[in-house]
């Protein structure tokens, strides 16, 4: 069980053979079916469709067309879904309460979440996660730290309110698609509760930094032997980079989004130029977590569209000073695939980080 704030049906839901998950982005939707296969799970297709064109909200309508679209695009087989709430979507905040149980944090928060997530938040569904604490702490001589009765008296908990509006959209589209809304989980946590399952000694041993480079936005999630220390979502993402780059270079928008994956030299600079600033907010993310707990990262493992293009992470490499890796949420999942989308997997699993992670909340 990964990190979970599903809003829909939190409590009531049972063990499901297959779900469909998917991350509904600003220019494309990426979507997986996932099923169970006794301890195993199985990943038995996956889908990229455009995001529906929408000049300032998609109604539910078109939403259930689309999630219709994406059922059909996955074989039509899968009945339960689940979906990614978008980084401008959902609010997420981390918080100490006084130990309660789960239900009570969550009237908790809902009733004094203007003084707990700094927001006047009406009409909103609330959902909270207790984070659980390290299992691996020692001290210094190696030893296990006994359990004594002055453990700590307060738990971490991560609070996020979405729009009800929103949860209501979703549940409507799905039944109207022929399907039954599961869960929606905040996006930040997909590559949190993928990268726990496809590395689980870097998630259990080290201190690193998540980052998910989005079309709108980039989130920055910095692990600490399993426990989540630092999040933070950045507004900076592909769809800026590319439009700097378009105008920097007096080129279309198509034409910057399609060089931009390339290594032709000329357009070094103009991209540095762009990825620099996305670089900066990164570094000062992961400054907060060392100069608060001491402790430096290690590693940064990146994933989403824009880590398709080796110049893009070359420039992150040099402003972060810290090796940048890409990594693969598929690692592991037993591969299922038909024909083609077997070969193209290892290309395309890191954009499908978000949609597998948010699977994993609930599966």
């Amino acid at each position: 069980m990964g990190f979970t704030i599903p809003f829909v049906n939190g409590d009531t839901r049972k063990k499901r053979t297959q779900i469909i998950s998917v991350d509904l982005g600003s220019r494309t939707t990426k979507a997986v079916l996932l099923e169970r296969r006794g301890e195993l799970l199985a990943l038995t297709r996956f889908a990229m469709l455009d995001a529906p064109i929408a000049d300032k909200k998609i109604s539910p309508e078109q939403l259930a067309d689309h999630l219709h679209a994406i059922s059909e695009a996955l074989g039509g087989t899968g009945k339960f879904i689940c979906a990614a709430v978008g980084l401008g979507d959902a609010l997420v905040r981390q918080l100490e309460l006084p130990q309660m149980p789960l239900d009570e944090l969550r009237s908790v928060v809902k009733m004094n979440h203007k003084n707990y997530l700094q927001q006047d938040l009406p009409n909103h569904a609330f959902d909270c996660y207790i984070i659980p604490p390290r299992l691996n702490d020692k001290p210094e001589d190696g030893k296990s730290a006994p359990l004594t009765p002055n453990a700590p008296k307060k738990l971490k908990v991560l609070a996020a309110a979405a729009k009800q509006q929103l949860v209501n959209d979703f549940i409507f589209a799905a039944k109207s698609a022929g399907l039954t809304a599961d869960a929606l989980v905040p996006s930040l946590l997909g590559p949190i509760n993928a990268f726990e399952k496809a590395l689980p000694e870097a998630y259990a041993k080290d201190a690193v930094a998540l980052v998910d480079i989005g079309f709108k936005h980039t989130s920055v999630c910095v692990l600490d032997r399993g426990e989540l220390t630092t999040n933070r979502t950045i507004n900076i993402g592909g769809d800026q980079i590319t439009a700097g780059l378009a105008e920097a270079m007096n080129i279309s928008y198509a034409e910057a989004d399609g060089i931009k994956v390339g290594m032709a030299p000329e357009i070094e600079g103009y991209l540095q130029s762009q990825v620099v600033p996305l670089g900066r907010e990164i570094r000062a993310s992961l400054d907060f977590f060392e100069h608060q707990q001491d402790r430096p990262v290690s590693e940064i493992y990146l994933s989403g569209g824009s880590t398709r293009s080796e110049m893009i992470l070359q420039i992150l490499r040099s402003e972060l000073l810290v090796e940048c890796k890409i990594w693969n949420p598929t690692g592991f999942l037993q591969l299922a695939l038909p024909g083609q989308q077997a070969v193209e997997i290892d290309h395309i699993g890191p954009q499908l980080t978000v949609a597998i992670g948010t699977a994993l909340a609930i599966y």
